[in-house]
């Protein structure tokens, strides 16, 4: 039972680090697709991550197939609106944003998506997803009509996190939203893992290994590239890498 949720798990109690990849189905084109599938082949991700704020291509239900015919990695839905949900998928990310106030955000979405997951029997993986603001608004800030949590505010998102493992949360995701123009400061990642015992996931705005690193050090347990990986292939290979090496 919960086989993705317990990998997670699993590799947090051993002190192991991971690293997911966040593809956004409106980016990706037939051939982008090919060369992260490639490279991932190489340098095995643990995760892909497939979900955005927006689906404008209905190109959801074939990067999921794609991803499954191509590589054993589980495939876990990111998703922005209960539209974004598919059976092929091996998981859900169940994002709350515990750190805004828009109750569609907190709540909404899920009584609207929760019969067809119980119907479809996807694992749930109930996430308490907060949003920090690192350095202009992103595209997630605007869609959910929500403030950030301020940068250099590690004691709100440490209070936040608190309350969303009381809330009985299993993961804590910690992002800077697509298109941030610098990572969630080490500080916040720290404040988060003095606060909570279950995982940390963290992204938006990390595009270099090291960056990635100082999060992975500061207490994050799964680190998450996108925009970078789409720009630039070459980071994938390099955050894995890095991960190989923290994990040795």
């Amino acid at each position: 039972m919960n086989p993705v949720y317990n990998k997670i798990l699993s590799a947090r109690n051993q002190g192991k680090k991971q690293y997911a990849v966040l593809l956004d189905p409106d980016k990706l084109t037939k051939k982008s697709l090919e060369v992260i599938i490639s490279t991932a082949k190489d340098f095995p991700v643990d995760y892909f991550f497939v979900g955005g704020s927006l689906l404008m291509n209905n190109n959801l239900s074939y990067v999921i197939n794609t991803l499954k015919q191509h590589l054993p990695q589980p495939v876990v839905l990111f998703p922005g609106s209960n539209l974004q949900i598919d059976a092929q998928a091996d998981a859900i990310l169940f994002l709350s944003l515990i750190s805004g106030r828009n109750a569609d955000a907190l709540i909404g979405q899920h009584v609207v998506a929760a019969p067809l997951l119980k119907k479809l029997k996807i694992e749930v993986i109930s996430t308490g997803y907060m949003l920090i603001d690192c350095g202009k608004p992103t595209t997630v800030s605007y869609i959910s009509n929500t403030t950030p949590i301020p940068y250099d505010k590690p004691s709100i998102a440490a209070c936040t996190a608190m309350a969303g493992e009381m809330l009985g949360m299993k993961l804590i995701y910690a992002d800077g939203g697509s298109g941030a123009s610098k990572p969630i400061s080490e500080e916040i990642i720290q404040a988060i893992r003095s606060a909570v015992d279950i995982p940390i996931v963290a992204g938006g705005g990390i595009r270099s290994a090291r960056q990635a690193e100082l999060l992975l050090k500061a207490g994050a347990d799964i680190i998450v590239t996108g925009n970078g990986v789409e720009d630039d292939i070459s980071l994938l290979k390099e955050i894995y890498q890095c991960v190989l090496e923290l994990n040795s």
